[in-house]
């Protein structure tokens, strides 16, 4: 799926020693077209030119690296589960070759890679920080070149072993990320746990103290399933709103290929009172399928049974997404069903961080 390879700084410097670079589309690589901003390729060329426009200083502390740029760019709107599995893959082929990867992605499902790969590539014993921007790279005022600094700095950085996203002078970590806005340049948020890292004036501060590297121990065990399997609608993403029925409730868990759910509550993990649709879910669990939940809110977790309108839930077999951000619970769900475990092992795992992720 990749295609040309581009090399730049100190030939001399052992590969092992580079970070590889895949640019797989987004707004950062975007140029203006008639009907609008489509993705644009010859990517390696331009970041070139746009970290020239560095500090000899900064331009000397950047490390080696090498891009590679996938063949068909994609605005990230059309990620699905094929693109994190072809991304971990690449990764897989590639890691003794490098110290660290930049991902370069579309903003509107970065989140939603980042906590897939950190899944898939558990044990992670070096750095994978994605980023991107909100405006192209040669756009006026662009947040791209800033953003690609601080990921191949973050890269760079041996004490950071999971997958992170920099964005906006943050580094976050991969599973606890969402976006919030959707034009502001500080468009990702990590609610429920605190930064990975910062930039601070001209330094790239990162603290070991909240990462995964301190609790890492021997070779990654990377988890590559076929995602295949979990591709075409398997899992739904159910949220509750007022006046939900049991009926629409039903439609989406009863069909067959449904083999999962996410459901967002309200608050502490409250639904509404009606008996009928803790049946439809009690039904769907004891058919075997995977049902999790988490907040609507974006602070704070969910404590199933706490108020009266959540009892019943863990009865009917709901399991507590606890603080996970929506887009870390469907990617474990994802993660979960595509392997060939038992209905206990799933959800045993579902409810174990494997990664930080709650």
């Amino acid at each position: 799926m990749a295609m040309a390879t581009y090399s730049r700084l100190a030939d001399n410097i052992p590969r092992q020693e580079r970070i590889l670079v895949i640019y797989t589309g987004g707004t950062i690589g975007m140029r203006q077209e008639a009907q609008g901003l489509a993705p644009s390729g010859d990517f390696a060329s331009r970041m070139d030119s746009a970290l020239a426009r560095l500090s000899l200083a900064q331009r000397q502390a950047l490390p080696s690296y090498e891009v590679i740029s996938y063949a068909t760019l994609i605005d990230s709107s059309a990620a699905t589960p094929l693109t994190w599995q072809q991304l971990a893959s690449d990764i897989n082929e590639r890691l003794m070759a490098y110290s660290g990867f930049v991902i370069i992605h579309g903003t509107d499902t970065l989140s939603w890679t980042a906590a897939s790969l950190a899944y898939q590539l558990l044990g992670l014993d070096r750095p994978v920080v994605l980023t991107g921007s909100m405006l192209p790279l040669e756009a006026p005022g662009s947040d791209a070149l800033d953003n690609l600094h601080g990921a191949l700095q973050f890269a760079a950085n041996p004490a950071l072993q999971e997958v992170a996203i920099y964005f906006a002078g943050q580094l976050l970590r991969g599973t606890r990320t969402i976006k919030h806005h959707s034009q502001a340049l500080k468009a990702f948020a990590s609610p429920n746990y605190p930064l990975l890292g910062e930039r601070v004036g001209d330094d790239f501060v990162y603290y070991p103290s909240r990462g995964l590297g301190l609790q890492q121990r021997g070779a990654p065990r990377f988890e590559l399933p076929d995602y295949r399997l979990v591709d075409r609608g398997e899992i739904v993403r159910i949220t509750l709103w007022p006046g939900i029925s049991a009926w629409q409730l039903g439609t989406w868990l009863s069909d067959s290929r449904v083999k999962g759910a996410l459901l967002e509550l309200w608050g502490a993990g409250n639904l509404p009172d009606d008996p009928s649709l803790l049946n439809v879910l009690a039904k769907a669990s004891g058919e075997g399928k995977l049902l999790a939940a988490i907040s609507q809110c974006q602070q704070g977790s969910i404590h199933l049974g706490a108020y009266a309108a959540g009892h019943g839930l863990s009865d009917a077999g709901i399991l507590s997404g606890d603080d996970m951000t929506p887009e870390a619970a469907f990617t474990k769900l994802a993660h979960l069903l595509a392997q060939p475990l038992s209905l206990d092992d799933q959800r045993q795992r579902f409810l174990t961080p494997l990664v930080g992720e709650r």
